[in-house]
């Protein structure tokens, strides 16, 4: 490729606009439409998934309530992780910070509401969902399997988001695919792990969970195998990533999220040796 290219490559963040467009105070942000589109394409798999295959007996209504409540257990949890994963000690000072977007420690300052944890909206997102299940009366484990294949496509326009928006970028790095971000302190070409997040936690594991999703047997295994198997993709791609700042790394050269991705390994593994118990005592009874 010649030096034009990488010219263009290197500099493109800082030639994207967020905003799509804007009518008066009224905007709209590319990375809102992404997570629309994200959860719109999950809806349509899933309907295409009941439609097609007569393992899973569930209504269309159930899925929209299910899908609903896991929004906002995504919302919730994702904002309540950051809050506890990423910088508990600073919202112990400023708890109305958790909900308010104002700054209120001195006067009356509008921040907004920034910081969201992926692991965090998981834990919001399977606790949400298992009070639907459990209150819609039906079965936990066979919804997982219904749902966990389609749910990484919608990590590639998340992520997309986030590569539009600038933020979350990579580390320093001396090789011509680093790219100049111009929220990043310093002016140094950075790895896109945005980009390297929507391929891998993205595309590459919906294919995977997707391939697999007919020839699993195990009740309830998706979750299991999404669990190791999103926890090992982001553990490798935190390499590339950028710590938070006020955080750095929390154990020798790790990051708070290879910390976490690992407790997801180990709950992948142990989930599925569960699931696998469950259905040996349906099967001895």
């Amino acid at each position: 490729m010649g030096n034009g290219f990488w010219n263009w490559w290197q500099h493109l963040p800082a030639k994207m606009d967020p905003v799509l467009f804007e009518i008066g105070s009224f905007k709209l942000q590319y990375y809102g439409l992404m997570y629309i589109l994200a959860f719109a394409i999950a809806y349509g798999l899933v309907l295409y998934r009941i439609r097609n295959e007569k393992r899973f007996a569930i209504a269309g209504g159930h899925v929209e309530g299910l899908m609903i409540n896991a929004m906002f257990g995504l919302i919730i949890g994702a904002r309540l992780g950051y809050v506890f994963f990423y910088n508990f000690f600073y919202y112990l000072h400023h708890p109305l910070e958790i909900i308010i977007p104002f700054d209120l420690s001195n006067g009356f300052r509008f921040v907004g509401i920034t910081g969201m944890s992926y692991h965090g909206g998981l834990i919001g997102v399977i606790f949400a969902s298992w009070l639907y299940v459990r209150k819609a009366g039906l079965d936990f484990r066979e919804m997982a399997d219904l749902f966990v294949p389609v749910v990484p496509i919608g990590y590639t326009f998340g992520r997309f988001g986030n590569f539009i928006n600038g933020e979350l970028f990579g580390r320093a790095t001396s090789a011509p695919i680093g790219m100049y971000f111009p929220m990043a302190p310093g002016f140094e070409l950075r790895h896109p792990s945005q980009l390297y997040e929507a391929f891998f936690e993205g595309i590459f594991l919906f294919l995977i969970l997707w391939g697999i999703r007919k020839k699993v047997r195990t009740r309830g295994a998706m979750i299991a195998f999404y669990l190791s198997g999103y926890g090992m993709v982001r553990f490798v791609i935190e390499f590339f990533r950028q710590p938070d700042a006020h955080i750095g790394f929390i154990l020798y050269s790790f990051s708070t999220g290879q910390v976490l991705c690992s407790i997801m390994i180990i709950s992948g593994v142990f989930f599925y040796f569960y699931c696998r118990w469950k259905d040996d005592r349906l099967i001895g009874v």
